[in-house]
């Protein structure tokens, strides 16, 4: 770092902040914003964020920083702690009155204020205005995911600021966010049109947080786990996040009447009721807030000793970021999810219900999540991996670790794995891979040539059904990363590529086959596990059938009926003489609709999701 930026900016830190060093990463984001270079920022929640733009407009001499912000509640939190550190900032949103607006202006237009606090939209219908009246020096903008259509909380209105760069050449942008894929991340960089930013992704382990996933135990049980909760950490707090707002609220009332402090928190409140639990949850008035993904977005509360996921979120990268909330201060958090088929279905309503350009991506992210709480290998190791960070050993603190499955030596089996997607030139998906593993006869192989690699029929000794876990589980613990922008298609990992070459071995669950049993009755003898997945399954399918429908411009019953795509579900055909024996599927129908449903279900069978 630049010698003289960080004598000054460790001052200010110390004078300012009362701290005497830098967070990993701090320093080196600090030093290259205030050289006046565009930056993107990816630290986890808890990390210290704030100082990376809130620093660099201190060292400028004049000037103000414009601070984008996406919640009302979260600019004026950081205006007043930067008001109490002694820092002049100020906040311009539709909750202020016009006049305490006018003077906020004012007192910047005239270098009073160092930081400006204002929301996207206002940011944006101001610019053209702002760029001539006001002494802008930088620009930051916070939870910087929601610009990008791969990001977990995608908002329309923050495309707009790809303005910046045109309307204030020369001014250096920051963009900040607590968790984004590789996906994301680049797409951060594209749509804000920064110019040579320097980068900087921090670890996004959180070893102190403990993990643990189990299946939805009941409502008595939950509301039970939860009360445990509390009366372990009675002097500090805890969230609990609800799929929908009606079940916050149920919670909040089951809570009370086990004597449990308990406040309510979702979109659906008026706005002041909203801010008076969030006031009194983040003053300690209440000990637990249960709340929808609504809530937390920016709170800076140490104590917060453990979050309860109370049904399955849409995504890593939203549950990542709401359990994160938990341990702030480096002490020992508590994050406990439960899920149940339910939320699977729920989730996939919110996905066909929403805008068709995100369906794709949303699916597949789902997909991720739903891995997730299926997974035999270390959770920590396979959230880190989304996120393309490696950790090659068990964390230890979660559940799958505390209650390890059998392991075997691996290596052997991931090294034919990653040979193949090698030699193929990663132009092939799990599915794929799995058949020319297992020199499955099928034309696509063929066609391509894959059959004449040396690794075609390598793992001939094992099942489909084995090489579906195997692969999950490369993905999962980040030796193979799934390129979602270019079909699904398998990459190695530098991880994956120094187990290929042999420099280090891989221990993986063992495939446990499931006990068959004989065929019943519709719904009568189903395992939980069959309907999980039939219904899962049964779900994308319509998801295929819609979007065939809207773009053939036809009605949906036209192509398949419901009874058809739950017989399909059912059956999962995965050749046209299999697909010719589901209900309603006749040759021309076949022919012509058949490819892309057994797609789907190849997908979902083989995408690297074992369902």
């Amino acid at each position: 770092m630049n010698s003289t930026i960080r004598t000054q900016a460790l001052a200010l830190l110390k004078r300012f902040y009362g701290y005497s060093s830098f967070r990993p990463g701090q320093a080196e984001i600090i030093e290259a914003v205030a050289s006046g270079r565009d930056a993107l920022a990816l630290m986890p929640t808890g990390g210290g964020k704030s100082l990376c733009y809130q620093l660099p407009a201190l060292l400028c001499e004049s000037g103000v920083c414009v601070v984008i912000s996406p919640l009302i509640a979260l600019m004026d939190d950081q205006v007043s702690a930067l008001i109490a550190n002694g820092i002049p900032a100020a906040a311009v949103h539709s909750n202020r009155p016009d006049e305490e607006v006018r003077e906020a202006l004012e007192q910047t237009r005239l270098g009073r204020v160092k930081l400006l606090y204002t929301s996207p939209e206002r940011f944006v219908a101001d610019l053209p205005a702002w760029s001539r009246s006001l002494p802008i020096r930088l620009v930051a903008i916070d939870e910087a995911h929601c610009i990008s259509q791969w990001g977990h909380d995608f908002r329309p209105v923050y495309t707009e600021l790809a303005h910046i760069k045109a309307q204030l050449p020369g001014v250096p942008v920051v963009a900040l966010t607590a968790t984004a894929d590789r996906l994301t991340r680049d797409d951060i960089v594209k749509q804000l049109a920064l110019r040579d930013p320097f980068l900087w992704t921090g670890s996004f382990d959180r070893p102190n947080i403990s993990i643990e996933v189990s299946p939805d135990p009941g409502k008595a049980r939950r509301i039970s786990r939860v009360c445990e909760l509390v009366r372990k950490y009675p002097d500090d707090s805890g969230i609990v996040y609800c799929l929908s707002r009606a079940k916050a609220e149920a919670m909040t009332a089951a809570l009370r009447l086990q004597g449990v402090n308990a406040a309510c928190y979702h979109a659906g409140m008026p706005a002041a009721a909203r801010e008076e639990s969030q006031r009194a949850f983040v003053n300690g008035d209440v000990s637990v807030v249960c709340a929808t993904v609504a809530f937390g977005m920016g709170i800076d509360k140490s104590n917060i000793r453990w979050v309860v996921h109370n049904n399955m979120p849409a995504n890593i990268e939203s549950y990542y970021q709401e359990i994160g909330r938990a341990g702030r201060d480096g002490l020992p958090a508590e994050a406990v999810m439960f899920h149940s088929v339910g939320d699977i279905i729920t989730l996939r309503r919110f996905i066909d219900d929403s805008d068709s350009s995100r369906r794709g991506i949303n699916t597949e992210k789902l997909a991720r999540m739903q891995a997730f709480v299926d997974s035999a290998v270390c959770r920590r190791r396979m959230l880190l991996s989304y996120f393309n960070e490696e950790k090659v050993r068990d964390c230890g603190n979660c559940d799958v670790c505390r209650s390890a499955p059998l392991r075997f030596d691996g290596t052997v089996a991931v090294q034919k794995a990653l040979s193949a997607v090698v030699r193929t030139e990663c132009r092939t998906g799990a599915f794929m891979l799995r058949d020319i593993l297992r020199g499955a006869d099928r034309h696509d192989i063929r066609a391509r040539g894959f059959d004449r690699i040396r690794t075609f029929g390598a793992g001939a000794d094992m099942s489909a059904a084995e090489w579906n876990y195997y692969i999950s589980q490369m993905i999962q613990l980040g030796l193979l990363d799934v390129a979602y922008d270019d079909n699904n298609r398998l990459r190695p990992t530098p991880y994956g590529m120094r187990v290929l070459r042999g420099d280090e071995r891989v221990m993986l669950a063992k495939y446990v086959e499931r006990q068959s049993e004989p065929r019943r009755a519709r719904n009568s003898g189903a395992t939980a596990d069959e309907r999980h997945g039939t219904a899962s399954l049964l779900s994308r399918l319509k998801a295929v059938r819609r979007a065939e429908a809207a773009r053939l411009k036809m009605p949906p019953y036209l192509i398949f009926s419901d009874a058809s795509l739950e017989d399909m579900a059912r059956r999962r055909p995965h050749t046209p003489e299999e697909f010719l024996e589901v209900s309603g599927a006749g040759e021309a129908k076949t022919a012509r609709f058949g490819r892309i449903f057994m797609d789907a279900i190849r997908a979902f069978e083989g995408a690297g999701f074992n369902l």
